[in-house]
C-alpha cells in the first residue's frame, strides 16, 4: 500500500493541534514520527491525506474521541521498573527514616500522599507500591498512590499489570518472587503485579494542561512523581506545570523530575537535593533532621 506524504503545511496544522491539546511540542525532527503513527488512522477513515484526517478532527469538536487517539498515537511511553534507582533508594532509605523521626516526635501525620504524574505503563507506581510495602516503618500510614497519564491506551496496560518477563528483568529477585505472579501456558511468558500491590495504586486519565486537575479541593501531596514528561514540552509550559506542582505539594514535599530535566531557568520555587530530587522549603519548621 502506498504510504501517505504528509507535507509540511499538514505537519503545522497537527503540530499546533497536538501542542493545543496536550502541551507536546514538537520539532521538525518529529514529522516522520506524526507521519508513521497517524498512517493507520487515515486507513481507518480511508483518507488520502493528512490535512482531511486534521480537519475531520478538527469538526468533531472538543469532546471527539479522536481527538484522545490522536494524543495517545504521538505520545512516547518508555519507561522501566526500578528506573533511575537513586529516586527509590532515597525514598527507602533517606525519605521513610526522615518521616518516620518526625511521626514520633509529633511533627507530621503518619501519611503518605503520592502522584505519579505520567505514569505510563505503570512501572514506575508498581516500583513505589514495592519498596513501601518491603518498608516496615509504614505499617499502619495513610498511604495513597494517585497515578494518571493522558494516555488512555497506556492507563487500561497500567491497570492491567501484566508485562513482558523482558520487562521485569530490573526487579530484584526475591521481589519478582513475592510480587509478581507468573503465566503459563496461553500466558507463558508473561508476569503480572500480584494484586496486593495493584490495589495500592489508583490510575486515572488527567491531561497536565487541563484548567483544573480532578483532586478534591485543597489536595497536597507529599511526593510528586513527574519524569521525563516536561522534556516533550516547551519553556512556557514546563514553568506553569512546575508552579502548578508547587502548590500541589505539601510544605516539604519532595518532587522527583527525570535525569534529562531540570529546574533551572523554569522554577525557584523548590531546593535542591541533588540527583533530579527536590523539596519544596517548609517555613514551618526548623531545619530537618540530617539524613
Amino acid at each position: 500500500m502506498d504510504e501517505h506524504i504528509l507535507r509540511d503545511d499538514e505537519f503545522k496544522l497537527l503540530r499546533s493541534l497536538i501542542y493545543r491539546l496536550a502541551g507536546i511540542s514538537l520539532s521538525d525532527s518529529k514529522r516522520f514520527l506524526v507521519q508513521s503513527r497517524l498512517q493507520k488512522r487515515l486507513r481507518h477513515y480511508h483518507l488520502q491525506t493528512y490535512r482531511q484526517y486534521y480537519d475531520m478532527v478538527v469538526a468533531q469538536g472538543e469532546n471527539s474521541p479522536e481527538r484522545e487517539v490522536l494524543v495517545n498515537c504521538v505520545t512516547t511511553n518508555k519507561t522501566d521498573f526500578f528506573r533511575e534507582s537513586h529516586h527509590f533508594e532515597y525514598v527507602e532509605e533517606t525519605l521513610i527514616p526522615e518521616l518516620e523521626w518526625r511521626i514520633d516526635r509529633g511533627e507530621a501525620p503518619p501519611r503518605l500522599w503520592i502522584w505519579h504524574a505520567g505514569c505510563s505503563t505503570g512501572e514506575e507506581p508498581y516500583t513505589l507500591a514495592m519498596v513501601l510495602a518491603e518498608a516496615g516503618a509504614t505499617a499502619g500510614w495513610d498511604i495513597q498512590q494517585v497515578a494518571s497519564d493522558i494516555d488512555t491506551a497506556v492507563l487500561a496496560r497500567a491497570e492491567q499489570g501484566i508485562y513482558e518477563q523482558d520487562r521485569v528483568q530490573r526487579v530484584p529477585a526475591p521481589l519478582l518472587r513475592k510480587y509478581f505472579l507468573r503465566g503459563s501456558a496461553a500466558n507463558a511468558g508473561l508476569c503480572r503485579v500480584r494484586r496486593e500491590i495493584r490495589d495500592r495504586v489508583s490510575f486515572q486519565h488527567l491531561n497536565l494542561l487541563d484548567e483544573r486537575w480532578p483532586f478534591a479541593p485543597g489536595t497536597r501531596f507529599d511526593m510528586i512523581f513527574c519524569r521525563n514528561v516536561v522534556i516533550y514540552f516547551d519553556k512556557p509550559t514546563r514553568q506553569r506545570l512546575f508552579a502548578r506542582f508547587a502548590q500541589m505539594l505539601e510544605p516539604g514535599g519532595h518532587l522527583f523530575i527525570g535525569h534529562s530535566e531540570s529546574l533551572i531557568g523554569i522554577s525557584d520555587a523548590f531546593d535542591s537535593l541533588g540527583k533530579t530530587i527536590y523539596r519544596l522549603p517548609d517555613n514551618r519548621r526548623g531545619k530537618a533532621r540530617a539524613a
